[in-house]
């Protein structure tokens, strides 16, 4: 690196001892009773450790900003163009007063010296990568914005509320420390099956890992061949079911599908020794048997969203390596099967991270949901963390009732020893995609023995399945494939119900390569799930008269849907 370049590797080595220091200095400054929710024995008594925290907290941006505004004042030439809008200091108060006005602009333009010098850093694109990683989350929670003594918004709030934003900011605080998260949401207003989850339906099946659901149809007529989606383990299902009229799991019924959908159990303690190879048996491939029982089809359309996409498409692999024919269709929704590519995620995967996991728990144990959770709001930081720091400590607001949020806030645990298995043979090893790499269930599997006909559709934004990385998957299946890129991200592009009218997607034949494609692909108005829609309609088969009650004399129904393993809440 230049000698007049600055040094981005020795300034954050410096502001994250700092934030250290400040973090250190905050757990001493937690009253004991504080973590469990106690409130103090005399209210009206100061409260002084908070005092003090505050003052941490104050002091170490005040470090972080003395370092980051004397590197800028000597990396920034005069007359350099100034930063981009930032929606952080939008507010008048930053742009009326030059001192803070200055103190945003100061911090921008470090900000973005310091990318320049990691980009002009002599690091592979691996490097660049994880040290990009590492700089953005130290300089989003260095911003200005994200302090008391430096936010004239909630400075000025404090002043017309005469302290009382700041004792509610203090009460989010205190609330948010004994559960242990920051509040995204007020989680009181949702509750899955009341107002969250409510298509009508039934559990025609359970065993430790799944309950699984079938939904109610409101058509006279179905298509023979039921649909089974497999979601993501790592989340709640309902994301699939959050609201009738963003539903696609309802969408599916109303278009004449009898619709069977698996429930992954939150794993406590009874699941912490299961594999990989129990969620290809016990999960995808049982659901796949239950459900051509109860229609009596001779094959099922399938769907896997995200990690539902891995398995099952490793589960119709192990299939097609036992000769047995069960599946008509195949949908992956931003799903990999080749994990060249994985984005920031994969930059936080490495042998010896993946070794550690194994060492703790990879016989036996359990990956937390609320730890893959903070992964995943570490990658948009500036979206899912600081906005309710800002707004909730500093500012007093409780963050209102969003039911996104409150699905993206129910954590879901993994057992160890599947979870393990999953990051190296993808993540780390990347043998999915290879012929006989792996094996699963006790047969050697290749992907390219998969040959039903393939929908498989990609978000544009997708931060956490790169859309070339999932176009990847039209190389290695054995069938016809066909693939549609959507707009937006990995959530909200997939949810996208035609009744809204948003967004767009991209349509074309499938070639090699990805950005190819794009160059060649019609852009359509709207939703990508008519598309769809007419696409599985063509693979369900003829239209038979709608089953007049759930399961069948051997598949019983349990319960009512959503079923009780969806509302376990994660141990």
């Amino acid at each position: 690196m230049p000698a007049s370049t600055p040094d981005p590797t020795r300034w954050l080595a410096e502001l994250m001892a700092t934030q250290q220091t400040f973090m250190q200095s905050l757990g001493a400054a937690v009253p004991p009773g504080l973590a469990s929710g106690a409130a103090p024995d005399d209210p009206t008594k100061p409260l002084m450790p908070w005092q003090q925290a505050a003052q941490a907290m104050t002091d170490w941006q005040q470090q972080a900003m003395q370092q980051m505004t004397a590197l800028w004042s000597a990396a920034v030439p005069t007359g350099a163009d100034a930063p981009a809008p930032d929606r952080r200091f939008a507010a008048d108060s930053w742009r009326k007063d030059p001192r803070f006005s200055a103190l945003a602009q100061a911090y921008l333009g470090q900000a973005e010296q310091l990318r320049k010098a990691l980009d002009a850093a002599p690091l592979d694109e691996r490097g660049k990568g994880q040290w990009g990683f590492v700089l953005r989350q130290v300089v989003d929670a260095a911003s200005p914005a994200n302090c008391l003594a430096t936010n004239p918004e909630a400075m000025q709030m404090a002043l017309d509320s005469g302290g009382a934003s700041l004792m509610e900011g203090m009460r989010l605080f205190t609330q948010d420390l004994a559960r242990g998260r920051i509040s995204m949401t007020d989680d009181s207003a949702f509750e899955v099956g009341r107002n969250v989850a409510t298509t009508p339906g039934n559990v025609v099946f359970e065993n430790e890992l799944i309950q699984l659901v079938q939904y109610t149809p409101t058509t006279p007529k179905v298509h023979e061949r039921p649909l089974l989606i497999v979601p993501p383990c790592i989340n709640k299902y309902y994301i699939l079911d959050l609201q009738p009229d963003n539903s696609l799991v309802a969408h599916a019924v109303a278009q004449g599908h009898t619709v069977f959908l698996v429930s992954w159990r939150n794993a406590g303690p009874e699941q912490a020794t299961l594999g990989w190879d129990d969620y290809l048996e016990k999960g995808v491939m049982q659901a796949i048997d239950v459900a051509l029982a109860i229609s009596s089809a001779d094959r099922v359309n399938t769907l896997g969203f995200c990690i539902g996409g891995t398995l099952l498409a490793s589960a119709l692999a192990v299939l097609a390596a036992r000769g047995e024919d069960k599946v008509a269709s195949l949908t992956l929704l931003t799903a990999m099967l080749d994990f060249s590519d994985t984005g920031e995620l994969g930059l936080m995967v490495s042998e010896q991270a993946v070794a550690a996991r194994e060492a703790s728990i990879g016989r036996g144990g359990l990956l937390k949901g609320r730890e893959l959770a903070q992964v995943f709001a570490a990658l948009r930081a500036n979206d899912l963390i600081w906005p309710y720091v800002v707004n909730g400590y500093l500012k007093g607001k409780a963050p209102p009732a969003f039911d996104l949020l409150f699905w993206n806030g129910d954590d879901t645990n993994l057992p160890g020893p599947m979870y393990c298995w999953y990051l190296r043979n993808t993540y780390l090893e990347n043998k999915l995609r290879e012929p006989g790499a792996t094996t699963q269930c006790g047969v050697p599997v290749d992907l390219g023995q998969v040959t039903v006909p393939a929908f498989i559709y990609a978000s544009r934004e997708d931060h956490i399945v790169p859309w070339q990385t999932a176009y990847a998957s039209t190389r290695l299946l054995g069938g016809d494939v066909r693939f549609v890129l959507g707009a937006s991200g990995h959530i909200a592009g997939v949810i996208n119900p035609p009744a809204k009218k948003k967004r767009n997607h991209w349509v074309g034949e499938v070639e090699d390569d990805a950005d190819r494609w794009l160059e060649q692909a019609q852009d359509v108005p709207g939703s990508w799930w008519p598309a769809w829609a007419d696409w599985l309609g063509r693979h369900a088969g003829r239209k038979v008269a709608a089953p007049q009650s759930a399961g069948s004399r051997k598949y019983k129904p349990i319960e009512p849907a959503p079923g009780r393993y969806v509302k376990a809440k994660a141990p």
